[in-house]
């Protein structure tokens, strides 16, 4: 594993306690810094903390819901210091229908987890990092938002608006040593599994060149890159995940 110096930062990891969140977050710990882990699952947390020890702190935080996340911001600040680092992974797959027959409280759900969330998140974090000219984000978006897979519109789309969102703010704060980049991972066996039908499941992996689901371990590697100061220059831009998958 090549060393990344994360020493003496703060991370805000989202979705942290399991999945995608947590690889990310064990792999920033490594690297030296602190992080708090944000999730709604209290027992997951309190698992994910007991494995990655002193370094790791969490909150019970509903991201959809923009005050508690402004709270939570602070909150984190005040208990480990400046936030410079937030990984953006809490979302969900969404049910599996044609648009045409897709519920709307689904639609609305989805939407309201993977883009308002992300949206509150990286609202509530960048006016600190503004204040100190330096921060790192990345937003996980998803090859589904570059390609669309079908039965998934909620999912596509609110994956395309992080990848937008992301382009958009990344260009905002370019005259300032903050870096937004997103990443767009085909897709990793973790629980997000749970909530797709198993046709959906085989039409993903039939599309991915390597043959495989991503592992969490490859989505970390890049991330820990990302969120580092060696990445003091790319800013607004999409990182591919997808094992050959993306045409683009």
């Amino acid at each position: 594993m090549n060393q990344i110096d994360l020493a003496g930062q703060v991370a805000i990891v989202t979705g942290g306690a399991q999945g995608l969140g947590f690889a990310i977050a064990k792999r920033i710990v490594a690297s030296g810094a602190r992080v708090s882990l944000w999730d709604m699952d209290a027992k997951l947390l309190g698992e994910a903390v007991a494995e990655l020890g002193d370094a790791a702190r969490s909150a019970e935080v509903n991201i959809t819901d923009a005050e508690a996340v402004a709270d939570a911001h602070k909150a984190t600040e005040a208990e480990l210091g400046p936030v410079s680092i937030v990984v953006n992974s809490a979302g969900v797959a969404g049910a599996n229908h044609t648009l045409d027959t897709y519920p709307l409280d689904e639609w609305r759900r989805v939407i309201d987890i993977n883009l308002n969330g992300t949206f509150y998140v990286n609202r509530a974090a960048v006016p600190s990092m503004k204040e100190r000219n330096y921060g790192r984000i990345v937003n996980i978006a998803s090859i589904a938002g570059k390609e669309g897979n079908p039965n998934a519109s909620a999912y596509s789309a609110s994956k395309a608006g992080v990848i937008g969102l992301t382009k958009s703010l990344g260009k905002e704060l370019a005259g300032h040593d903050i870096a937004v980049n997103a990443i767009t991972p085909a897709a990793a066996r973790t629980r997000i599994f749970d909530q797709m039908k198993q046709e959906h499941i085989d039409y993903m992996l039939s599309k991915i060149p390597r043959g495989r689901f991503l592992e969490v371990d490859e989505a970390a590697n890049m991330v820990v890159w990302l969120v580092s100061k060696e990445n003091s220059f790319t800013t607004a831009s999409v990182f591919d995940l997808s094992g050959g998958r993306a045409t683009y």
